[in-house]
């Protein structure tokens, strides 16, 4: 899979990558800006400002006449807001990829954030707000990411709080706009069945005359190496949810792929070690897995389970014997463990690179993050590089008590009940 890069002469980054055997195309607009970025007292804007944006542009006048818009052309769009970055796409047919680009550009580049519109858009996220903490299962996200980035505004929910939602304005959004949407700060990529030419030309037509700015870097998190940390909030369920986690690497650490294969091994897919323990062995959970979470500065090595509350001792146990006993060659990682974990990340990844939404974020967090952008192609050659002493290596640097942090959601009265199974 082959992609171009072109700069425009504004500092807009603009990616191509052409999949002429498609009937469909999609466009996002990424803008390496989110909620870390952010003041204490906005917290939540870049994520308010995902939602405000579509209900009224200068040619589209009205939520409704945006819909309308989208729908008649058969199209479909979203926007999504992270720590590190905020994105607005349209998926289309192919042969509708300039009147996408339209309403897309005229959206995010010009919208009329009306007071009346803000002001109604507050309660929708107060809602998301509540159900969030109605729903443990994304509930359990935050209060880990409040508990290991404590202190930092990496640490914040990036919906923002009741108090800081209610309280921005549209003095607030414009300031925001006009310190971080600029072209520097900002990635196009498009993929599916397009003509190179045809999208730079639309790319210098729509956005040529963004203003320039500069690239946005976010206030770094150093953790300081301590006892484990715990974070326990009491609601009376008969499942109990937690995250336990270590301390891990940023996006461009030398040794990413290597964490990235260790999380496989350990819990990604139905053969993994913690799903073979927990769920098939002793039917512990129904729902257990390992993932890396990683930023600019630092990553989370985290593992999450639902659980019996009765249980979560045992879980703790089992998670806590299988992450150290990597380490420390009681469970030694095997040719065939790492060999498999590899075929899972190259497999997953070609399948999602069937989809152009994963096409465009396949590149477009690469060019937003790391020193150089790979294909697809050189990717797996990398993952296929990794050898098995340096999995071994990151597991010993990670899997240490000084770098462990949990968050519980169940009807537990306070943290002291895990001192015993954490050994603090």
């Amino acid at each position: 899979m082959q992609y171009k890069l072109t700069t425009l002469s504004n500092g807009l980054r603009v990616i191509t990558v052409p999949m002429t055997n498609l009937e469909s195309a999609s466009i996002t607009l990424w803008v390496c800006v989110g909620s870390r970025f952010e003041e204490d007292k906005l917290a939540g804007i870049s994520h308010f400002l995902e939602h405000v944006v579509s209900k009224g542009s200068k040619k589209y006048k009205t939520a409704r006449a945006i819909s309308l818009a989208i729908d008649s052309i058969g199209a479909e769009t979203n926007a999504g807001t992270s720590h590190e970055w905020t994105d607005f796409y349209i998926k289309c047919q192919a042969d509708q990829i300039e009147k996408s680009f339209d309403i897309l550009a005229d959206m995010v580049l010009n919208p009329l954030l009306r007071p009346k519109d803000i002001e109604r858009e507050k309660g929708v996220i107060l809602e998301e707000i509540s159900m969030h903490k109605d729903n443990p299962m994304e509930r359990i996200g935050d209060i880990f990411t409040n508990l290991t980035f404590a202190g930092n505004s990496l640490g914040r929910d990036i919906i923002g709080s009741v108090d800081t939602v209610k309280s921005i304005s549209k003095k607030d959004f414009k300031m925001y706009r006009q310190l971080h949407y600029k072209a520097k700060n900002m990635i196009l990529t498009v993929s599916g069945n397009i003509d190179e030419r045809k999208i730079l030309s639309l790319a210098k037509g729509y956005f040529g005359d963004l203003e320039e700015g500069t690239k946005e870097e976010a206030k770094k998190f150093q953790h300081k190496g301590e006892k484990p940390k715990i974070k326990v909030e009491y609601k009376d369920t008969e499942q109990a949810h937690l995250i336990l986690g270590f301390y891990g690497y940023g996006r461009t650490h030398p040794e990413r792929l290597a964490e990235g294969l260790l999380s496989v091994i350990l819990g990604k897919g139905m053969s993994s070690r913690l799903f073979t323990e927990i769920r098939e062995k002793r039917g512990l959970a129904y729902a257990v897995g390992s993932s890396v979470s990683r930023f600019v500065d630092i990553g989370v090595f985290g593992t999450y389970a639902g659980i019996n509350p009765k249980n979560i001792s045992k879980v703790i146990k089992l998670i806590l014997d299988q992450s150290y006993g990597i380490a420390s060659d009681k469970y030694p990682i095997t040719e065939k463990d790492l060999k498999k974990a590899k075929e899972f990340v190259k497999g997953r990844t070609a399948l999602s690179l069937e989809d152009t939404l994963e096409v465009n974020e396949f590149f477009g967090q690469r060019a937003m993050f790391l020193p150089e952008i790979d294909t697809p192609e050189e990717f797996f050659k990398k993952v296929d590089a990794v050898q098995i002493e340096e999995v071994e290596r990151v597991a010993k640097d990670i899997f240490v008590p000084a770098k462990l942090n949990m968050a519980v959601i169940g009807p537990y009265k306070d943290e002291t009940e895990f001192d015993e199974v954490l050994n603090i």
